[in-house]
């Protein structure tokens, strides 16, 4: 019987720049910098934890790949039977990696391309795929604007499962997008669509193209903002990127991080756009209850960790404690998800089931509603 035949590439560096406030990986010398600031890469266990999905079925596939953390090392310690067929130069590898990596796997004649990494990464793919083979993303990336990739890495590797045990998986094409990270630093999202590829379409698992821009609706927001200022007394407020927590920080007069994390005291700012380590300073020797996290949900999508918000770790959440932790979002932007949950994908499994379950959503002054989270399947 002829195997499934996976192509499968890392790029390595995606999302290094996030928990270090650098907002992605994209630019000379950021990578480089971000590793610096004490930054670790974790794409290639984003990338894991979809193959791992797969794990059942090994003897019916085969992952042709690049080497080392391009692919090849993820998918070798997890037993597949692996083929390495492009090998980049050097050890931080590059767009021009990606690419030629692509091309040499399409030679292949692979049966659909796994990916994993952002925005910038499903660019150069799609620059040497266009929308003439399928392909699927694993979200590893600061930025994922693009409606390419899984809603979660085991998301992923589902949909590749229904593909290798031979069930009906439909075609569609989505969009690729992509921002300027120079603009997005200063905290402007500028998003350009690059082009379409085809995806396995399977609404539970793939994601929807984020909204863009503000709430439109103000008197909404200022209703939201009414009431988490009230809440302000002595403890520290760490507030979320995202336009609706943003605009607490307008309705205080504060300087804002709007695609970063600031932390506020008695309704004053102590620092704005702080790194995970940063963060971690500040709060680790805080009682419990001293700490409250203020984050709202990226559009269209319902992630509340996971998704440009990497400075937020584990630890960060967890010495928070899930009691202190205050979703905003307007009842519009909730509707918008069409019934499907919030997602907590912090990359540890444990905390996003400690997370799940139903979640009060502060939706106005003195209005929450309560509305589903869970883990990432």
């Amino acid at each position: 019987m002829s195997r499934f035949k996976l192509g499968f590439i890392i790029n390595p560096i995606a999302g290094i720049g996030g928990s270090v406030a650098l907002k992605g990986s994209d630019g000379q010398g950021t990578p480089e910098q971000a590793l610096a600031l004490g930054a670790t890469a974790k794409a290639n266990f984003r990338a894991s934890q979809a193959l791992e999905v797969l794990l059942p079925y090994k003897e019916q596939l085969v992952i042709y790949t690049a080497n080392d953390l391009m692919g090849a090392e993820c998918a070798a310690a997890l037993g597949f039977c692996v083929e390495t067929l492009y090998h980049s130069e050097g050890e931080m590898t590059s767009a021009l990696d990606t690419q030629k990596a692509v091309d040499t796997l399409l030679a292949r004649d692979i049966d659909i391309l796994l990916f994993a990494g952002g925005d910038g990464t499903a660019r150069d793919i799609c620059q040497q795929v266009g929308d003439s083979f399928p392909v699927l993303g694993i979200p590893a990336g600061c930025k994922i604007h693009s409606g390419v990739y899984a809603v979660t890495p085991k998301a992923a590797g589902r949909v590749i499962e229904l593909m290798v045990t031979k069930q009906l998986v439909t075609l569609t094409e989505a969009d690729v997008m992509d921002i300027d990270e120079s603009l997005f630093r200063d905290g402007i999202v500028k998003a350009k669509r690059f082009g379409e590829m085809q995806i396995p379409s399977e609404l539970r698992y793939i994601q929807a193209v984020k909204s863009g821009g503000k709430e439109s609706d103000e008197l909404v927001l200022q209703d939201i903002a009414a009431d988490i200022i009230e809440q302000m007394d002595d403890e520290l407020f760490i507030i979320g990127s995202g336009s609706t927590t943003a605009f607490i920080m307008e309705e205080l007069g504060l300087e804002n991080t709007l695609l970063g994390v600031d932390v506020l005291h008695q309704q004053e700012v102590v620092a704005n756009d702080m790194t995970e380590s940063d963060l971690w300073s500040l709060i680790r020797e805080r009682q419990p209850g001293q700490v409250k996290l203020v984050i709202t949900l990226i559009g269209g999508q319902g992630h509340v960790f996971g998704r440009g918000n990497q400075q937020l770790s584990p630890r960060i959440i967890q010495a928070i404690g899930k009691e202190n932790i205050i979703i905003v979002a307007t009842k519009s932007k909730l509707a918008a998800l069409d019934n499907r949950p919030l997602i907590a994908d912090t990359g540890d499994a444990d905390l996003d089931k400690a997370l799940s379950g139903y979640f009060p959503v502060t939706t106005g002054y003195k209005d929450q509603v309560l509305y589903p989270l869970s883990s990432p399947e």
